[in-house]
């Protein structure tokens, strides 16, 4: 069966619209163009609808706060499943009596008031050491420079593991810790804010203090970079090991300069020893010759003559000779010099292309495969020690080499650039994008299940399908297909990469345009 092309597609759309007597809603429209197309239909997730439902659920019991915390998550993650259980266990946690008078203030500004004394049983000796662990770990967060907060922190957490601890006693204790952690966390706030305004204020006035030097202003634009919010462990991460390699290329330039140094310094010292020599070579020079040329005077006969001439003659080959030595020896050193010059021009222009491009593809600005490689390791680090979810997808732009033969190989390279820039838009800013190798690109997804990891590619080909790029005054349309892996606990990046590309190779079978889970 012959595939069906876009506008054919759209076309059949509007007839079945007319013919099943349907008012053309962007809804409707999206349904049967998706049933024509055999395309999966699933609705756009309101996120912008569910936050603000978010903030008008009142909070009452502690059930209710917990399952908003699940819901806000869901949302996050754009998960319909997670939505609908969060809501349901809501609803299963309305308070059933009248409420305590205390209230606690959230980060949103609701008030969550619930009774410490509404279900005695949950009130046990591990409720409590499970909060105690909670403030443990809120802790590090703060600095430990004030001493009354240090304090507070640790009476409330010998309380709390207290096998006599009095919920009523304790309940003030929170509330009073709260304020004081909510007083913390806007000082933590403030002095982040403060330091990465000096940090962009230093490195400013370093990058234009040094712009004539581009490897050097190529590190400093990566500091500004990774230093702009919303800052992450991964960019730190990255960052710090892209400057790595900076680094050692520069620890290389500087040791070749202080050579090239010390090569002009033994230069320009034996250029002055040899200038000594010659000075005194020519003053001895112009004594003999003063010596023949009184003999020349006193001589009465040839025979009285030969010796002086051998004398004059032998001086003079002997201050040639010097002359040469001296001339070689000085070639000699300015090669050397010349040669060292050539070499640092290499090495800095060397660490103009580490700067930019140490683990980044130059022309999609995507990790390379060195950069994915790290990433890759850095993810199963994290998954293993933590139990996280982790997905790997693998991305193939179909039908590129039609593409390369008949727009041209600037017209690929555009494409692959348009897909780069329109991936990066639609990523989360922990999911990781590299070019894997020609028109096959790998996006790493943390914390993604391979249903969510699948969902999130089809949500990538439609807004694909939004883009245009125009090559001249043709729209060039780009799609690709897709095979997504849920990594396993134990197994291996290579083999997580094998399986995903099995998976995309059923996709292009299949029709391309397409995303197979592996």
């Amino acid at each position: 069966m012959v595939e069906k092309r876009t506008f054919e597609i759209a076309r059949e759309t509007l007839k079945q619209l007319t013919a099943r007597k349907l008012v053309p809603t962007p809804a409707n429209y999206q349904a049967i163009y998706h049933e024509i197309a055999d395309i999966p239909n699933v609705q756009a997730f309101p996120a912008d609808f569910f936050r603000d439902l978010s903030q008008a659920l009142p909070i009452r019991t502690p059930g209710q706060l917990k399952q908003k915390g699940l819901f806000d998550y869901a949302v996050e993650r754009l998960s319909w499943d997670g939505v609908k259980a969060a809501l349901v266990g809501y609803g299963g946690f309305a308070p059933a009596g009248p409420m305590d008078s205390a209230s606690l203030d959230t980060s949103g500004g609701a008030a969550v008031s619930f009774p410490l004394d509404s279900n005695p049983a949950a009130l046990t000796s591990e409720f409590f050491a499970q909060v105690a662990r909670l403030v443990e770990f809120i802790q590090p967060a703060f600095s430990d420079e004030n001493a009354r907060f240090t304090e507070q922190t640790n009476q409330l957490i010998e309380k709390l593991r207290s096998p006599d601890a009095d919920a009523t006693t304790l309940k003030g204790l929170l509330a009073s810790y709260a304020h004081r952690v909510s007083f913390a966390a806007e000082d933590q706030a403030e002095i982040r804010k403060g330091l990465l305004k000096i940090l962009h204020s230093v490195c400013t006035n370093i990058g234009e203090l040094s712009a004539d030097d581009a490897w050097f202003k190529g590190q400093i634009d990566l500091v500004v970079q990774a230093a702009t919010p919303p800052l992450t462990l991964r960019r730190v991460d990255e960052l710090e090991r892209l400057l790595g390699d900076v680094i050692f290329k520069q620890k290389d330039a500087k040791y070749r300069a202080m050579e090239a140094q010390e090569e002009m310094r033994q230069m320009l010292t034996v250029f002055v020893e040899r200038l000594a020599q010659m000075t005194q070579s020519t003053g001895n020079y112009q004594r003999t010759l003063e010596q023949s040329a009184r003999g020349i005077e006193q001589a009465k006969t040839l025979a009285e003559l030969a010796p002086v001439l051998k004398d004059v003659v032998g001086a003079t080959r002997s201050m040639a000779q010097e002359t040469l030595d001296s001339r070689d020896q000085l070639t000699v050193l300015q090669e050397r010099a010349k040669q060292t010059e050539e070499e640092l021009a290499k090495l800095h222009k060397e660490l103009d292309r580490v700067s930019l491009q140490a683990r980044h593809d130059g022309l999609t600005g995507a990790l390379n495969r060195k950069g994915l490689d790290e990433a890759l390791n850095r993810e199963l680090s994290t998954l293993r020690r933590t139990g996280s979810l982790l997905c790997v997808a693998l991305l193939d732009i179909d039908n590129f080499k039609k593409l390369n033969d008949t727009l041209g190989h600037a017209t690929g390279d555009v494409a692959l650039a348009h897909l780069a820039t329109v991936a990066k838009e639609c990523m989360r800013p922990h999911d990781t994008l590299a070019r894997y190798g020609g028109e096959e690109f790998v996006i790493l997804m943390p914390d993604t299940a391979l249903e969510d990891g699948v969902t999130a590619m089809v949500r990538l080909q439609r807004e694909l399908t939004k883009r245009f790029f125009l090559a001249g005054s043709e729209k060039v349309l780009i799609t690709f297909s897709a095979g997504v892996a849920q990594v396993a606990a134990e197994e291996s990046a290579p083999d997580a990469l094998r399986r995903a590309d099995q998976a995309m190779y059923l996709a292009k079978r299949a029709g391309k345009n397409r995303v197979l889970g592996a």
